[in-house]
């Protein structure tokens, strides 16, 4: 088999803080010798979140077996998982912005048994449904658990608390028009009805104004995307939640933000 270099965009400070949980964990539970070293595990974990790096090609890169490579990898996740904020600590911070940007975001992943809940209409793929919150200038701040592709944006907001979150914090909160009918602290831009088939010019005015803020919210997704394991996601639905927590603490530790 051929082999190259290759490189991962992050810096050492997120390698080092991932391999310092890594190697706390071994300590704790007392584990015996492993194959890699905690640089290493942590190395492996980085190309496959961050380059998308399947097992096969990972086992053949570090020498181990792809169980062990799988195994290293699922590990690192729940590692980094178990660390990444719920909503209502994210809150602490995102009370104190200007403003926020509410979007929603469809990872892809394969077809699966029960795969009616996971289809999206609006994207004509299946996928899971994750909520993205940005402050001002598009930084990611928060990403939701992952919920089947079907769920209609509002719909996910509202069963993640996010709305309620929001208005309780007093947040001004930019959104797009699926989330039409969440009032509160979110602002939607005007949408043409039945009964009112032209929008006024002041009514045009507001929404080109609301969709310029708006757009910052896609530098967020943008972000989270530019993990390539999100490309597509090739493994149970059901670890979508955890891989996005695991990308979300490793993204604030690259950015130097949020890190704990």
């Amino acid at each position: 088999m051929l082999s190259y270099p290759a490189t991962i965009p992050l810096s050492s400070r997120t390698l080092n803080h991932l391999a310092d949980r890594i190697r706390a964990h071994r300590q704790q539970c007392r584990s015996r010798w492993r194959r890699l070293n905690p640089g290493r595990q942590a190395l492996l974990a980085l190309a496959h979140l961050r380059n998308g790096d399947t097992y096969t090609r990972l086992a053949a890169g570090f020498e181990v077996g792809v169980a062990t490579a799988w195994r290293y990898v699922q590990e690192a996740i729940a590692l980094l998982s178990a660390a990444a904020e719920n909503l209502g600590t994210a809150m602490q911070r995102i009370r104190l912005l200007a403003y926020a940007i509410l979007d929603g975001t469809l990872i892809p992943i394969d077809r699966v048994a029960d795969q009616k809940p996971y289809y999206s209409g609006k994207h004509k793929r299946h996928g899971v449904n994750v909520q993205v919150i940005a402050d001002a200038v598009g930084r990611l701040v928060w990403a939701s658990a992952a919920l089947p592709g079907s769920t209609h944006a509002l719909t996910a907001a509202r069963v993640q608390g996010i709305i309620d979150a929001l208005t309780s914090a007093d947040v001004m909160t930019f959104a797009d028009k699926g989330y039409q009918g969440a009032r509160g602290s979110v602002h939607t831009p005007f949408k043409r009805r039945r009964f009112r088939p032209k929008l006024s010019r002041r009514q045009k005015a507001v929404n080109r104004a609301h969709a310029k803020i708006r757009a910052r919210g896609e530098r967020a997704i943008a972000t989270l995307k530019t993990w390539n394991i999100l490309a597509k996601l090739r493994c149970c639905p059901r670890r979508a939640t955890a891989i996005v927590q695991a990308i979300l603490v490793l993204h604030h530790v690259e950015a130097n933000r949020y890190a704990r």
